[in-house]
Parts: C-alpha cells; sequence; structure tokens
C-alpha cells in the first residue's frame, strides 16, 4: 500500500513571482550547483518553458555509501535518480503541476501533485506525494523514509527559491 504526504510552503512572495522564478533555467542550473555539495553528479537533464507551462528533468546521482542502512538493502548500486517536474501555464488563482522521480532498478515509485496558489501574505506551493516501495518486510519504512527525506528537500528548496528570488528578481 502506498503512502501519502502533503507539505505546503510558504512564501512572502507573489506566486507570479515564484513562478517566474521556476520559469528561468538559471534557477534550476543555480539549485543543481548547490546540491552538488551533497552529490557531485547533479545536473538539469532538460528544460522548457512556454505557453503551455514549465518542464524540468533534474537528474541527482547519490553514493550508495551516502545512503541510509536501510537504503543500502536494496540498492547495490550508488542510486540514480531522475525527477521531472511540471507546472501548467500561470493561472492566478491556481496552477496546478506534477512531480516525479524514478530510479533505475529501484524498488518504488514516487509521485506527487503541486499546486502554486495565492494567499494573503504571499504564496503558498502544496505538494501532495505519494510513496510505494515493492519490498516485502521493509515496504513501509522505506515508503516513510522516502517521505521523511522528501519534506527535507522541499524544505530546502523553499529556502532556495526564496533566497534565489531576493537576489536575482
Amino acid at each position: 500500500m502506498a503512502r501519502r504526504l502533503s507539505y505546503s510552503a510558504r512564501y512572502t512572495h507573489p506566486a507570479e513571482k515564484l513562478y517566474q522564478a521556476q520559469s528561468i533555467k538559471q534557477y534550476w542550473d543555480d539549485m543543481m550547483a548547490g546540491f552538488q555539495m551533497i552529490s557531485p553528479h547533479c545536473e538539469v537533464a532538460s528544460f522548457t518553458s512556454d505557453e503551455t507551462g514549465i518542464k524540468v528533468v533534474l537528474k541527482q546521482t547519490i553514493g550508495r555509501d551516502q545512503l541510509p542502512p536501510l537504503a543500502q538493502t536494496v540498492m547495490m548500486k550508488d542510486m540514480v535518480i531522475t525527477r521531472e517536474e511540471t507546472l501548467g501555464p500561470f493561472d492566478p488563482d491556481n496552477t496546478k503541476g506534477t512531480y516525479n522521480a524514478s530510479i533505475p532498478a529501484g524498488p518504488g515509485s514516487l509521485n506527487g501533485w503541486q499546486e502554486l496558489f495565492p494567499t494573503d501574505d504571499g504564496c503558498t506551493i502544496r505538494r501532495t506525494s505519494e510513496a510505494k516501495v515493492f519490498v516485502p518486510f521493509v515496504n513501509g519504512k522505506l515508503e516513510q523514509m522516502i517521505l521523511i527525506n522528501l519534506v527535507d528537500l522541499f524544505r530546502a528548496e523553499a529556502e532556495y527559491a526564496k533566497d534565489w528570488i531576493d537576489k536575482n528578481l
């Protein structure tokens, strides 16, 4: 059975400003450069931003030795994560998108839905993630570990976005 978790990142910037930042390739390139402190192999594999919305594909390699012991029991090699993220055309009331992550020979899946909407003092991105692991006996623990680590990632990315917008827009 898959596990779900919702996380909301709140910003003091308006939704238009956050969308504008994410529609610039340099935003993603700079984010991947920051991830290189943790994982030396990070890149923006593809990026498009046009009237249909934003689509970005990120690739990150995490060394097997950096994985928690429980994850090392199912990952025999370095973990290569391909993450695809989309946001539709900007809608001032609610911009919707998706994200997913895949790991070749990985034991599960991660999918999610996101929405960007205005608030009285800025905007919020709400992300709902669903993790499913296909390994008997440890699936629940791994799913929970994935979701907890995902929240940490989303928090770090929210801080990055705030800082990047302040410096660049």
